[in-house]
């Protein structure tokens, strides 16, 4: 078995490498679904239902499964489950994840979850890429919404509902970035401690107060006419954010009636402030890049914007000299 795993791993990178080197020189790396063109979806679903819902909702997440993992919790209930979301070419940072921070063997004794989250590429190639990685490491989850910028927040409420509907026992969900590192030893034992009661209605993460960017050119550029008050209500940094997991149902369901914004993070807030759920600030978790130390790593929780190289040598440094004393 472990021979036939290595083999179809060796296979998916050769053909990663050279998919995506024949990507970059003819095809274009991205596609866009704006959120106006969401609302016009209407094919009749038949995937999951949540409760008695009695007003018609204004934002129906009604999207298929393409690729999904529904026995992930079965055998036992994890204590964390991570969703990170992530894009089809970004085979090596899934990869490096998986063998480092993310692996769900890390921790004996604490069972944790470790899914990556997509939408659909416009190209089939890489749609097929996929489809062979999900069959050698059985952690990916993909809708059939078009996979972009614009359309992170359906990424995140597809892992919502996925927690909703075949992981609701789970005690903490993480929603996280592919170019983010977590030290997991301040994240289980510091934050969470398993040996705890576990939390209810809970949020945390890097608590942002701010307000709509209105200049066209930014990133985060807001419209008036989707979002015209002046500020937003407190969120927590899409690049990393905690939550207890009876919260993934709450948002799922109130996201059903409420307008959709593309700054997945803002829309996570909005949803938090009907719920009446506050979400803590943490300084842990930091959501900027930072030079590695020894020292300064083990004081955090997340660090943004690492690459695949950087997460295998930080994750060695670290768990080489976890003997040394700072």
């Amino acid at each position: 078995m472990a021979s036939k795993v290595s083999c179809l791993y060796v296979l998916t990178v050769v053909c990663w490498a050279s998919a995506l080197w024949y990507l970059s020189i003819t095809r274009p790396t991205s596609s866009y679904t704006g959120h106006r063109q969401l609302n016009s979806i209407s094919i009749a679903r038949k995937n999951v239902s949540f409760g008695n819902i009695r007003t018609r909702p204004i934002n129906p997440h009604s999207f298929d499964f393409l690729i999904n993992e529904p026995n992930k919790c079965e055998k036992s209930v994890p204590f964390l489950v991570i969703l990170i979301s992530t894009t089809h070419k970004e085979f090596d940072a899934r990869q490096a994840i998986r063998e480092t921070w993310g692996d769900e063997n890390n921790f004996k004794g604490i069972k944790i979850a470790t899914l990556f989250l997509l939408g659909k590429n416009a190209d089939p190639v890489l749609n097929q890429m996929v489809e062979q990685e999900s069959q050698i490491f059985h952690d990916i989850i993909v809708e059939d919404f078009i996979d972009s910028y614009h359309n992170l927040t359906l990424k995140t409420l597809m892992g919502m509902r996925w927690i909703a509907t075949f992981c609701s026992k789970a005690k903490y969900v993480m929603k996280t970035d592919s170019d983010i590192f977590v030290n997991m030893d301040n994240l289980i034992y510091k934050l969470l401690k398993p040996n705890t009661k576990p939390r209810r209605r809970y949020f945390t993460g890097y608590v942002i107060n701010g307000g709509p960017i209105r200049d066209v050119r930014s990133k985060w550029y807001m419209p008036r006419d989707l979002y015209p008050d002046s500020n937003y209500p407190p969120f927590c940094s899409g690049t990393g954010y905690i939550f207890s997991a009876d919260v993934a149902e709450l948002i799922y369901k109130t996201s059903l009636h409420t307008r959709l914004l593309h700054l997945e993070d803002v829309y996570v807030g909005l949803c938090l402030r009907k719920l009446g759920i506050h979400p803590f600030q943490n300084s842990g978790f930091n959501h900027w890049k930072m030079a590695y130390s020894l020292c300064r790593y083990r004081r955090v929780i997340t660090v943004h914007q690492i690459t695949p190289e950087e997460m295998h040598r930080i994750w060695n440094d670290m768990s080489s000299k976890k003997h040394l004393r700072c």
